[in-house]
C-alpha cells in the first residue's frame, strides 16, 4: 500500500530532530513508500466548501542541520491525501480549534490522525478529568474562594494554565510560599480561563512517566527526571530521559483509558503518570517516541504506521460525507 500522507505541524527547519516526534513518523512513513507532503496551520483555507493549503513536498533524512529537502509551494485540496496527520504544537486557542473544523469537513476518504473533532473535544487538562479516582487531588477553577481552599486542604500544589503546553507557566507552590496571590492575579489578568490546581506530588522527583497508547494499547514508555530545582521535568527545560517498563498500575491506567481513547479516534496519544496518578492524558502532538526507541529498541513509530495502515480503508469518518 502506497499513501499520499500530508503533514500538518509546526515549520519543518526549526525542529529537533534528536527528539520530534512528527519528524520520526514522517521518516517511517518514508521508509514504507508513502509519498510526503507538509504545511503549517497558518495556511489551511475553507474555499467554497474546499479545505485546501499551500504547501511542499517533502523528503526527510536523519541528518542534523540537513533533515529535510522541500519542493515548490503549491495550493492543494486536502482531500487529494489518504492520510493527514495533525501535529503541530499547542497552544490549544482559537487557532487550533479553528483547525480542527475544518479538517473535520473532509471527506471518509480523507483519514485524519487523531479524529480533529474528538481532538477538539478532548483538551489535554480536561479529558484526564473522566477518571478522577486515577488522578490526584485537582481543581479546575478562577474561582479564588475555591483555590484558596483547595490549598488549605492540600497545602503543596501545582498551578497550570488549563491550555498550556510544554511545562510553560507551570508553578509548584509550597505552603509557605508568598506568590499565590500575586501569581494568580498574573495568570487571571491575562486570561479568562480557569486555572488547574492539583496536590504536589513528592514522587515526581523519581520522575514523569510518558506513555505511548497506539489505536488504545500502551505500547512504551520513558521516564522523565526533572533536574535540581525544578519542579518540570519536560525534556525541553531540562528534564532527563532514562528508560522506563511499565508498572502493574501503569498498566492498570492504560487498561481504563485505553478503550475510551480507541472509540473516539484518537489513534496516537501519550499519557503522564507521576508514581500512582495519572496527570494528563495529551492528544495534540504528543512526543517521546524518539527517545523511547532510543532507551528502550520499541520503535512505535512502526507501530502507529502499522495501525494507520490497518485502519486507513476502513476507518471511520473524521467528518462529513462529500
Amino acid at each position: 500500500m502506497t499513501l499520499s500522507v500530508a503533514i500538518q505541524m509546526d515549520p519543518i527547519g526549526s525542529i529537533e530532530i534528536s527528539g520530534d516526534t512528527s519528524f520520526a513518523l514522517g521518516l517511517e512513513a518514508q521508509a514504507r513508500g508513502h509519498h510526503l507532503w507538509y504545511y503549517t496551520p497558518d495556511s489551511l483555507s475553507l474555499n467554497a466548501g474546499r479545505v485546501e493549503a499551500t504547501g511542499q513536498s517533502l523528503t526527510l533524512r536523519d541528518v542534523a542541520g540537513d533533515h529535510f529537502d522541500a519542493g515548490d509551494r503549491e495550493l492543494r485540496p486536502l482531500s487529494d491525501f489518504d492520510v493527514i496527520l495533525m501535529r503541530q504544537d499547542p497552544p490549544f486557542d482559537m487557532s487550533y480549534i479553528t483547525a480542527t473544523h475544518l479538517l473535520e469537513m473532509l471527506p471518509a476518504s480523507t483519514m485524519v490522525v487523531n479524529n480533529p473533532a474528538e481532538v477538539r473535544n478532548a483538551p489535554e487538562k480536561l479529558l484526564v478529568t473522566l477518571f478522577p479516582d486515577l488522578m490526584p487531588p485537582t481543581l479546575i477553577s478562577r474561582d479564588l474562594d475555591s483555590i484558596r481552599a483547595f490549598r488549605d486542604t492540600h497545602q503543596d500544589i501545582i498551578i497550570k494554565p488549563l491550555f498550556g503546553n510544554g511545562g510553560a507557566g507551570v508553578f509548584r507552590l509550597p505552603p509557605d510560599d508568598q506568590n499565590f496571590h500575586s501569581l494568580l492575579e498574573m495568570f487571571f489578568g491575562t486570561s479568562r480561563e480557569p486555572v488547574m490546581v492539583q496536590a504536589y506530588l513528592p514522587a515526581v522527583r523519581v520522575g514523569d512517566k510518558r506513555i505511548i497508547l497506539v489505536d488504545g494499547k500502551a505500547v512504551g514508555a520513558v521516564n522523565r527526571v526533572p533536574g535540581a530545582g525544578e519542579a518540570r521535568s519536560n525534556l525541553h527545560v531540562g528534564g532527563t530521559a532514562m528508560a522506563s517498563d511499565l508498572t502493574a498500575r501503569d498498566q492498570e491506567i492504560c487498561a481504563r483509558i485505553g478503550p475510551v481513547l480507541k472509540a473516539r479516534g484518537l489513534l496516537f496519544v501519550g499519557i503522564d503518570v507521576i508514581g500512582d496518578f495519572l496527570t494528563e492524558i495529551n492528544v495534540t502532538s504528543p512526543t517521546g517516541i524518539r527517545e523511547i526507541q532510543r532507551l528502550s529498541g520499541i520503535d512505535i513509530a512502526a507501530l502507529t504506521w502499522d495501525a494507520i495502515e490497518t485502519q486507513h480503508g476502513s476507518h471511520a469518518s473524521n467528518g462529513i460525507e462529500r
